[in-house]
């Protein structure tokens, strides 16, 4: 019992040998993050531009994206009856891309229908960039990160090698260790930017794809609409 008890306390000092961090090295984060560099310093503002973007173009599009399905059938209603003020007026109490593309479509009524298809499909498309707003910069941004970080960590190993050099035959296993793990530093961070931005920018991109689904839908039926007969 003795010997298990001792057996015991030595592996728990051991374990707790391990556990200890090396002298004069932090792995804390925030601390290996300043040791980065200056490559760090575009790498948190792509950060930043990446969180702004997809914040303001998601609540962008979901705004776009809401719709009411009895805003048609009213529109329905009120140009069948030949209300076209009453559906003029209904299209702009709805601010979204598809209103506004009933609008034009509406002012455009008498005229033939090609030329009502094509005024509608114009707006639609300006309609389209709005909410594609910005997006290119996202998708800089993932795939911009990861190869700055990666230009920092090769700064870092060349300076990493070039103060070995220096040091002649007084070389330190930490000065090449310490030297690699602080260039990395600046790829992982370069990663984690390029992978958030990546996703977030595929989620954009599929919710644009769905408020766009909405506007084409709701074209067809006001075209169908147009050419029912009186």
């Amino acid at each position: 019992m003795f010997k298990l008890l001792s057996l015991q306390a030595g592996l728990t000092a051991e374990l707790d040998t391990l556990a200890t961090e090396p002298e004069g090295i932090s792995t804390k984060f925030i601390d290996l993050a300043f040791k980065g560099g200056w490559i760090m310093i575009p790498i948190l503002l792509l950060s930043i531009i990446a969180v702004y973007i997809f914040f303001d173009r998601y609540f962008a599009i979901k705004k776009a994206g809401k719709f009411d399905t009895a805003f048609l059938d009213k529109i329905k209603v009120y140009i069948t009856n030949g209300k076209i003020d009453e559906a003029l007026m209904t299209c702009r109490s709805n601010p979204n891309p598809a209103s506004r593309m009933l609008e034009k479509g509406i002012l455009r009524i008498g005229r033939p229908l090609n030329d009502v298809n094509a005024a509608i499909e114009n707006v639609g498309n300006l309609e389209i960039s709005k909410l594609e707003k910005s997006l290119p910069v996202l998708a800089s941004v993932a795939g911009g990160a990861p190869m700055l970080g990666f230009l920092g960590t090769v700064m870092g190993m060349i300076q990493a090698f070039y103060d070995m050099s220096n040091a002649g035959n007084n070389i330190d296993v930490t000065l090449l260790s310490t030297g690699i793990y602080q260039a990395m530093v600046t790829t992982v961070a370069g990663l984690i930017v390029g992978i958030i931005a990546y996703f977030a920018y595929n989620i954009l991109v599929t919710n644009v794809e769905k408020v766009v689904f909405k506007m084409e839908a709701t074209t067809t039926e006001f075209m169908d609409l147009l050419n029912e007969p009186a």
